[in-house]
């Protein structure tokens, strides 16, 4: 059984996300914690300008609020879904989102967290929000970040992105056969090339890839001449995909991809979901 945060602040853009993960493991048993962090208004401009009566009302009227609003999600869901096969728990907390999703991975063993790229107040230059940003970063769990304007497809053509510089070992690289074999969809392995051969350690890992995708369809690919991030545009221009993957290796392509403000006039935009997988360095590390 899988157990998946759905992170939400009430938009819409954060009810796609939510609807997307329902559709995506609609044949999986699966517990989803449907999850609001709130910090009421005195905080922002901290507890010492209000008295301890005020605050802890404050507080309170927050997380009344809070529990009403998962309560009519939870209606939603219900009403459009309805599926035997999934449970839910909703928590709505007093905590910073990103810091809340650790510490939900921790006591609950989470598999998962499936999230918006943007949140209610995202501006729609923005590539990606604060919000997914941080729990991208800290999370120690994979994240599937949805546009969005996405609108469900089964991912069929999965475009996985890939410098070959990761560790097989790797715990979640499971979780990309895993939904390959489950959607029966094909694995596009994606690599750019600046002129320079790969080194002994990623023609390794190269072979790993292959042995380890045989059981499901699998092609690999390399762009020549460009960065990976203009690799992956190209890509997404001249083939249909419907799902990205890639590992967050710290100082690689992927800080660049993605920690940057991306405003609409740079190509560059990803448009369909994507599963970021943490790297097994990031897992050991401490926070």
């Amino acid at each position: 059984m899988k157990r998946i945060i759905l992170p939400t602040d009430f938009s819409e853009n954060a009810f796609n996300a939510i609807s997307y993960a329902l559709k995506l493991f609609e044949k999986e048993t699966c517990t989803f914690y449907l999850l609001h962090t709130f910090t009421p208004a005195a905080y922002y401009v901290g507890v010492n300008n209000v008295n301890t009566y005020s605050a802890l009302k404050l507080e309170e009227i927050a997380s009344q609020n809070s529990r009403r609003e998962l309560d009519e999600v939870m209606l939603r869901i219900q009403e459009k879904f309805n599926n035997p096969k999934h449970t839910f728990v909703k928590r709505a907390v007093l905590n910073l989102l990103a810091n809340e999703i650790v510490s939900l991975i921790e006591d609950e063993d989470i598999d998962l967290v499936v999230m918006g790229t943007k949140g209610a107040t995202g501006a729609k230059e923005v590539f990606i929000g604060t919000q997914t940003m941080y729990a991208i970063k800290k999370v120690r769990c994979p994240v599937i970040a949805v546009p969005s304007n996405f609108h469900y497809e089964a991912p069929k053509e999965i475009l996985f992105a890939t410098d070959f510089k990761f560790d097989p070992e790797n715990r979640y690289l499971s979780m990309v056969q895993e939904m390959s074999q489950n959607h029966v969809a094909r694995i596009n392995v994606l690599n750019a090339y600046y002129g320079e051969p790969l080194s002994d350690a990623q023609e390794k890992n190269k072979d790993f890839l292959d042995s380890y995708f045989k059981a499901t369809a699998h092609i690999f690919h390399t762009a020549e001449g460009v960065d990976v991030v203009a690799a992956i545009h190209e890509f997404q221009v001249k083939h249909k995909i419907n799902f990205l993957v890639m590992i967050h290796n710290k100082h690689s392509f992927f800080e660049n991809l993605l920690f940057k403000p991306v405003i609409n006039q740079i190509a560059y935009h990803i448009n369909v979901p994507f599963l970021v997988i943490p790297s097994e360095k990031q897992l050991k590390s401490s926070n």
